[in-house]
């Protein structure tokens, strides 16, 4: 395991274990954090996972964990790297089983006290209009050839079929359609597990919470983001559901045998990759950014069935206006300076929000005076963050947190917390909690996962991205 004393403490937030750690190592791992924070860190293996994520074929400047970072498949969940295109490799491991895992933010006009009476009407009619859950799907389902467009289109697809509005594609990352996405290289079965589950939430962390503007921190932000105090808002997890974790599935088992092929050793084989640039790496490049597309294109599906159900309870389904929408498992090619060359690298983030600075070209024109929203959720009951992204971030490949992290396994977590006492809790708070199943709620306990505002502090410290506003949660809506 990794030690205190085998990091170097660049400054409050950022640490760095030294290239001559490991002789294999490429580039120097750097950690952003507080020492308090590292800590922690350093219970599980995550710092492990992050040295030998240095030590890959053709990784650039440094292997990055955000302050949120925790133990996971290869690499760290938190983790971000990017790979010379000529060099480097490309690993599904680095970007996660669920692809294009990421948040959408609607805003309303309303405040808190104007939508209290019909609070609990609101989240069940939501309850029932999303559904949430291991394997649960819709009863409408695609054929294979719509599923084909839905991965060339994205969430294009849906406002072609007047599902969305215009402002919903605006306000979206990559406006929701990654281009170079290949619907031939993701194979029938992860179609086939797609089929029933656009507009869905899935299991585990992810969720839809009705929130409000609990505080402002940066009022230009906020303004030209749309916020105001008490201002009910709603916030949605989750992403490409079992079609991306398929995907992910398929290739890193196809990797696993091409390794040898390639003549690439890696330091744990859940590393597995080939080149970026060979034909087998952009297969993968291609279906991750099909399943990518479908990531968006059920979060937008999400925001309508949560406008009708508002509609229905509230009364104006066009009230709920999306302030972003954005990834955090995903692989772009993106430009940076490197030893003074301007280069274009493949960006792994897992775990890992990007934040893109002011008149970055890759930001809505209606952000651009200001900065990519950035959108930091916390665990269960607890505050989330709506945050902008700076210039400073650069030095972390413009990448910030995802979210709390876990410290918690959820096995653990089961052992260690009631959850009928989580609810009674929640319920205390005032908070509204609806699931499929209460039995699997505390493995999403807050004590499960780090302390939101000792990583959002970090970020913000750190100058990752600065924050905008503090959401806290009236309803949760969650899968079992």
């Amino acid at each position: 395991m990794i030690q205190k004393q085998d990091l170097i403490k660049i400054n409050n937030y950022l640490w760095e274990i030294p290239k001559t750690f490991r002789q294999k190592m490429k580039v120097p791992a750097r950690v952003y954090t507080s020492e308090k924070m590292l800590d922690e860190i350093l219970k599980d293996k995550s710092l492990w996972q992050l040295v030998n994520l240095s030590c890959l074929q053709g990784i650039s400047r440094y292997g990055l964990a955000m302050p949120d970072c925790h133990e996971g498949y290869a690499s760290p969940i938190g983790g971000v790297a990017a790979f010379d295109l000529q060099e480097g490799i490309i690993s599904p491991g680095i970007c996660g089983y669920d692809i294009n895992c990421g948040m959408k933010l609607l805003i309303s006009s309303l405040k808190e006290e104007e939508i209290k009476p019909f609070l609990e009407q609101l989240a069940n009619e939501i309850f029932k209009a999303v559904p949430s859950g291991l394997g649960k799907g819709r009863k409408e389902k695609f054929t294979i050839g719509e599923i084909d467009e839905i991965l060339t289109k994205g969430a294009k697809r849906f406002l072609e079929l007047n599902y969305l509005e215009k402002e919903d594609i605006e306000n979206c990352e990559a406006e929701g359609c990654l281009e170079w996405a290949d619907a031939s290289r993701v194979s029938l079965e992860a179609k086939k597990r797609g089929q029933d589950q656009i507009g869905t939430l899935g299991s585990g962390n992810h969720f839809l919470e009705i929130q409000k503007v609990d505080k402002i921190f940066n009022k230009e932000a906020a303004e030209k983001f749309g916020l105001f105090e008490n201002q009910v808002t709603i916030m949605i997890h989750t992403g490409s559901r079992g079609l991306g974790h398929q995907v992910a599935t398929d290739y890193i088992r196809k990797f696993l045998g091409l390794m040898n092929k390639y003549q690439i050793k890696v330091p744990d084989k859940e590393f597995a990759c080939v080149p970026f640039n060979s034909p087998d790496g952009q297969d993968y490049f291609t279906a991750m950014a099909a399943a990518a597309n479908y990531a968006w294109a059920n979060r937008a599906m999400i925001a309508y069935y949560t406008r009708l159900a508002w509609q229905k309870i509230i009364g104006q389904r066009s009230d709920l206006k999306p302030l972003y929408d954005v990834a955090h498992n995903i692989i772009k090619i993106e430009e940076y300076e490197i030893n003074n060359k301007k280069l274009k690298l493949a960006v792994h983030r897992k775990g890992a929000t990007r934040s893109f600075p002011p008149n970055h070209p890759e930001i809505p024109n209606k952000y651009q005076t200001i900065g990519q929203p950035v959108l930091i959720p916390g665990s269960m009951g607890t505050a989330s963050y709506v945050l902008v992204g700076t210039f400073r971030a650069e030095e972390s490949f413009y990448s910030t947190a995802h979210g709390s992290g876990r410290t918690m396994s959820r096995h653990q977590a089961l052992k260690n917390v009631s959850s009928e006492e989580l609810v009674a809790n929640l319920k205390k708070r005032g908070i509204i909690i609806k699931s499929a199943s209460f039995k699997g709620l505390a493995e999403e306990a807050p004590v499960a996962y780090k302390d939101i505002e000792e990583v959002i502090e970090v970020v913000h410290q750190a100058g990752l991205s600065e924050k905008v506003a503090r959401l806290v949660p009236l309803a949760v809506i969650k899968g079992e």
